[in-house]
C-alpha cells in the first residue's frame, strides 16, 4: 500500500463514517430516551433509498399503502384509549383526526405526484416525507404500550418490528436492487483522489445534521425536554413532560435520520430491501462504542468504523464486515469491567 492509495481509503472511510455516525446518533437518540435498543433503524435506510427510486420509475411506492394502513391502526389505538379515558364520541373523532391527518395527506399527495415525474430534489423531498412520518407511528403502534416495559421487552419487539419491515421491503420492492442516481454529478481530480459531487453532499449533510441536532438540544424547548427525559424519565413526567409526546417525537428524528442517510448512500451503492440491516448494525457499533449515551463517543465510534472497514476491505474483502463487528467485543468487555452492574430503573 503506497501513500495514494492510503489517501483512496480514508476518503471512503471517512465518507463511509459520516453516514454511520447519523445512525449511531439516532440509535443513541432512541435509546437514552425511550430504553429502546431500536434494531430497526437500518430499515428506514432502506425505506427511503428504495422509496426514491420506485418514485423514479414514475410508480406510487408500496411504502405509501403502509403508511396509511399504519396511520389507521395507530388511530384505532388513540380512539379507543380516548374511549377508555372520557366516553365522548367527540373526544374519540379528534383524537383520531389528530393522528390520522398528516399520514393521510402525506400519502394523497404522493400518490398525485408519483405519475408526474417530478426533479429529483422534489422526489426526494416525498420520499422524506412518507418514511419520516413512519416514525411516530411505528413508536404508537409497537412501542408506546409497552413504554414501562422491561429493556429486554423492548428489545424483542425491536427484533419483531425488524423482521416485519424486512419483510414488507421484500413484498414492495421485490428481491432485486436499486441505485439511484447522483444529486451532484461532479468529479474534482486532487492529485491521486478523486473526489465526487456525491461525497462532497454526504459530507456537508452529515455535518450540517449533527450541528443542527447540537443547535436542537442545546437551544429549543423540545431537544431540552427529551434532554431531560434521558436523564431521568420519571422526573421529566413530574415536571410535565409527555414521556409518549418525547417518544414519538424522538422516533420521527431516527426516522428522519435514516430516510436521509438512504438517500445519501443511495448513489453510491445498491440498495436491496434488506440492506438496510448491515448498515443499521455498523451505526449500532458505532452507538455500542459511545456507550450507547454519547453523541459525540457515537461520532468518534463511526469514523473509526468507517475506516477500519475501508482498510479492512482493502487487506481482507472476504472477512471486513467480520473486522467491524468484532469491534464491538473488546468494547464491551472494556465498559463491562469498567462501569459497575446496576438494577434498571423502575
Amino acid at each position: 500500500m503506497d501513500f495514494s492509495i492510503a489517501n483512496i481509503l480514508l476518503l471512503d472511510g471517512v465518507t463511509n463514517g459520516a453516514v454511520y455516525a447519523l445512525l449511531g446518533i439516532a440509535i443513541v437518540l432512541v435509546f437514552t430516551v425511550t430504553r429502546v435498543i431500536f434494531i430497526p433503524q437500518g430499515e428506514f435506510v432502506a425505506y427511503g433509498a428504495l422509496t426514491l427510486a420506485i418514485l423514479q420509475t414514475g410508480k406510487v411506492p408500496g411504502t405509501v399503502w403502509l403508511l396509511m394502513i399504519l396511520a389507521g391502526v395507530a388511530a384505532l389505538m388513540d380512539m379507543a384509549a380516548a374511549w377508555r379515558h372520557q366516553h365522548d364520541v367527540l373526544s374519540v373523532l379528534k383524537a383520531g383526526l389528530r393522528t390520522l391527518w398528516m399520514p393521510i395527506g402525506i400519502a394523497l399527495v404522493t400518490m398525485f405526484a408519483a405519475p408526474m415525474q417530478l426533479p429529483l430534489a422534489l422526489q426526494a423531498l416525498l420520499a422524506v416525507a412518507v418514511v419520516t412520518a413512519y416514525g411516530p407511528l411505528v413508536y404508537r403502534v409497537a412501542y408506546q404500550s409497552l413504554a414501562d416495559a422491561s429493556s429486554l421487552v423492548l428489545l424483542i419487539v425491536s427484533v419483531g418490528v425488524h423482521f416485519a419491515m424486512t419483510g414488507l421491503g421484500l413484498l414492495f420492492f421485490g428481491a432485486e436492487g436499486f441505485r439511484n442516481p447522483s444529486f451532484w454529478d461532479l468529479r474534482l481530480n486532487l492529485g491521486a483522489v478523486t473526489l465526487s459531487g456525491q461525497t462532497i453532499i454526504i459530507g456537508a449533510v452529515s455535518t450540517a445534521l449533527i450541528v443542527l441536532l447540537g443547535l436542537f438540544f442545546e437551544r429549543s424547548l423540545y431537544g431540552k425536554a427529551l434532554r431531560a427525559t434521558a436523564v431521568n424519565r420519571l422526573g421529566a413526567r413530574l415536571m410535565g413532560i409527555s414521556s409518549q409526546s418525547a417518544g414519538q417525537l424522538c422516533f420521527a428524528m431516527a426516522a428522519l435520520i435514516g430516510v436521509l442517510s438512504g438517500l445519501l448512500i443511495g448513489p453510491t451503492t445498491t440498495m436491496f430491501y434488506d440492506s438496510g440491516f448491515l448498515i443499521g448494525l455498523k451505526g449500532f457499533v458505532a452507538a455500542v462504542i459511545g456507550g450507547l449515551s454519547s453523541y459525540s463517543g457515537a461520532l468518534a465510534g463511526a469514523l473509526f468504523v468507517g475506516v477500519t472497514e475501508s482498510f479492512g476491505s482493502f487487506w481482507a474483502s472476504s472477512f471486513k464486515e467480520v473486522i467491524v463487528f468484532t469491534i464491538v467485543l473488546p468494547v464491551l468487555l472494556y465498559r463491562s469491567l469498567r462501569s459497575p452492574h446496576s438494577g434498571e430503573e423502575h
